[in-house]
């Protein structure tokens, strides 16, 4: 009976947790951007033909948005299923395994999305610590937010779930090892394919601090599993 009412109460919880999170988004999205604009903005990748839905910024945006409910499905089914199976925790392990690939794959897809001079202009690579970043600093406050913004959010879903998931990756420093070898990855086959983008180690380390916070700021759910 105790185990019954305390699946109940996680179960209830990340309910909460997740519909709150869902209404904050919805609020904050209603609240910058009036309806039809972002309304134009995501349907603009549809008269591109299939190129503009899966090789532009606000196709993978609109495919992200159109994958919210098969992801919160999978996150029901998979719940179910570990709790049928008596499974501990099942909401929470569902949710972590949906989450690391939901909040992960459409960033990591953005990056290698190629630009103008894809294959036609050599490789770029900047291995000098911190120098990309104060030019990007330089550059303005709104493209500085929106560059540095989007790289701490590439795998800021993988730092957040991963130690929930994996308790070997309960680890503040394991996170982080795991994060960079990720965006070494990354920026190898940018390099290697010829995407028109800069291999930059200052991506690695902003990828990386973005896991890391976002390792820290769940840090309270896997401490206590682990």
């Amino acid at each position: 009976m105790r185990s019954d009412v305390s699946l109940t109460a996680e179960a209830t919880r990340t309910r909460r947790i997740v519909w709150g999170g869902l209404a904050i988004i919805g609020v904050a999205i209603a609240a910058f951007f009036p309806f039809d604009v972002v309304l134009r903005m995501l349907l603009l990748p549809l008269r591109r033909g299939w190129h503009g839905v899966f090789g532009t910024f606000n196709g993978v945006v609109l495919l992200a948005v159109a994958a919210l409910p098969v992801a919160a499905l999978a996150v029901w089914a998979l719940a179910r299923r570990r709790k049928a199976a008596g499974i501990t925790s099942p909401w929470r392990t569902s949710l972590a395994e949906v989450g690391m690939v939901y909040g992960t794959v459409p960033w990591v897809w953005i990056t290698l999305l190629p630009g103008s001079g894809a294959g036609v202009v050599p490789e770029r690579v900047s291995l000098v610590p911190l120098r990309d970043l104060l030019a990007i600093l330089a550059s303005g406050p709104l493209s500085a937010t929106m560059q540095i913004g989007g790289n701490l959010l590439v795998f800021a879903a993988l730092g957040f779930f991963a130690p929930l998931r994996f308790p070997r990756l309960a680890s503040i420093p394991r996170v982080a090892a795991l994060v960079a070898s990720c965006s070494v990855l990354v920026e190898t086959a940018q390099y290697v394919l010829r995407l028109d983008r800069v291999s930059s180690v200052d991506d690695v380390l902003v990828n990386t601090a973005g896991a890391v916070l976002a390792a820290w700021a769940s840090r309270h759910w896997w401490r206590a599993e682990a």
